[in-house]
């Protein structure tokens, strides 16, 4: 790509950049005609040689070295990866696995926090289904599926991928079975409350049966829906 060719013309020439990061669909070979190319360049200091620039063609990020090293906000973290680093002049290639790879810390405690919001949605959805209110029970199963994926692939020590890229996730970082088949974007959206049983016993061999616990007899009610 020439408009990449001469960016990294241009990073290279500069001592102040120690790192060029593509990501995005270019990176993951997903791009279509309406693609941009998603670069971020890593600094030693802020430059104003480097401003973020956003057009139909490019968006272009500037981080430093510790910036990229900043793990605390979870949700740009998934953009890294299957990234792609064009220049790495020293230790870029680090921060960029340490921002696509959750601790085994992290992963638990994402796993916790998310069982319990799956958990909450599905309860909701199924009083509405119990109470005649199937509109409403459609709308909180839907927004349990963020739970669902965050949960599960936290689980399996992963961060969720974004929405656009779960089915390149699954076929290119594969889940042990069977969750390939249920979280393939044709399934899941439509099963989630099918899914809690299936969800529940991997939660429980990652030893969370004390957050299903903490919902008494309101999992009777999801299971008995689920199955």
């Amino acid at each position: 790509m020439p408009l990449l060719d001469d960016l990294l013309t241009r990073a290279t020439a500069d001592p102040g950049v120690i790192g060029v990061i593509l990501t995005g669909s270019h990176a993951r070979g997903l791009a279509t005609d309406h693609s941009d190319v998603d670069v971020i360049v890593v600094l030693t200091a802020p430059s104003d040689a480097w401003q973020r620039d956003r057009s139909p063609e490019l968006d272009l990020g500037a981080l430093t070295a510790e910036q990229l090293s900043d793990t605390s906000m979870r949700w740009p973290r998934y953009g890294f990866r299957g990234a792609q680093v064009l220049l790495d002049r020293g230790g870029v290639a680090a921060l960029v696995e340490r921002q696509a790879v959750p601790t085994a810390e992290e992963a638990r405690s994402w796993a916790r926090e998310s069982l319990d919001g799956y958990v909450n949605q599905l309860y909701r959805a199924v009083k509405s289904r119990r109470d005649g209110l199937p509109e409403a029970a459609l709308m909180d199963e839907r927004e349990s599926v963020p739970w669902l994926l965050e949960t599960v692939f936290a689980l399996h020590g992963r961060i969720r991928p974004y929405n656009k890229y779960l089915e390149w996730e699954l076929a290119t970082h594969p889940l042990p079975d069977p969750w390939n088949q249920a979280l393939a974007p044709a399934h899941v959206a439509d099963h989630p409350v099918e899914l809690f049983p299936a969800v529940a016993e991997l939660a429980l061999a990652h030893g969370h049966g004390d957050v299903l616990d903490e919902w008494g007899a309101d999992i009777d009610l999801i299971l008995s829906r689920a199955l």
